[in-house]
């Protein structure tokens, strides 16, 4: 696990994708593919559709990025691909995604939401997988779902309410920690054994701040 776990954190990780105002839109095949042209890793979140597949999508809903008054939930892969996002783009399976990605660069999917379904549907999805990739999610149920697969997992955080550090040595296995920048010294503080990677990057100085403890980042809007 411990050379899987390289592969996966061996590039800067792109926050869902290289995407930018005026160009890709989050977590679509464009903005992976810009990752991709420009090296990086590629982090990506995915949601259940009505018919139960991974797809890549940030939000519960979709009013943000489409327009449309409906949850993710409602509909399924099939219309959700009809959907269209700013830049043109459909929301995408992830079935779709690994097939683009097809372990050219680091891959990191975050699980989201507590619905174990979703897990089910993702460790489907990435079962004959080859490259470097890693699963993670801010919901311990979700995380020891995944250590069914053997693929790197994480636990994201810190969680909203609870105490998710405290998490970590209840799970099965946590591989890594994929926390907050700005409260990435607790992280390492409490578990400093674990692998690191930091969100959201997004200035110099956190980049910084995040290379003196160790992690390796997730970021957008700068170019690392």
């Amino acid at each position: 696990m411990r050379d899987a776990l390289r592969a996966a954190f061996a590039r800067p990780i792109a926050h869902r994708g290289l995407h930018a105002a005026g160009g890709p839109v989050e977590n679509t095949l464009a903005a992976a593919a810009a990752a991709l042209d420009a090296g990086y890793g590629i982090e990506c979140d995915v949601q259940l559709s009505r018919d139960g597949r991974a797809m890549v999508f940030h939000d519960e809903r979709l009013d943000r990025l489409t327009g449309i008054d409906a949850s993710l939930a409602e509909l399924d892969a099939a219309a959700l691909n009809r959907v269209r996002l700013a830049d043109g783009s459909a929301v995408p399976t992830l079935a779709a995604l690994l097939a683009m990605v097809a372990g050219q660069v680091p891959l990191v999917i975050e699980i989201k939401g507590d619905d174990e379904r979703l897990a089910d549907a993702v460790l489907a999805d990435v079962r004959d997988y080859e490259g470097p990739l890693a699963l993670e999610g801010f919901e311990p149920a979700v995380v020891a779902r995944c250590t069914a697969a053997a693929v790197p997992v994480g636990l994201v955080g810190p969680l909203r309410l609870g105490d998710s550090l405290a998490a970590v040595t209840r799970l099965p296995r946590c591989d890594f920690l994929s926390w907050s920048v700005d409260r990435l010294a607790a992280a390492v503080e409490r578990h400093p054994n674990l692998p690191l990677t930091a969100w959201t990057v997004r200035t110099p100085e956190q980049h910084a701040r995040a290379g003196a403890l160790g992690a390796q980042i997730v970021f957008e809007g700068i170019r690392p």
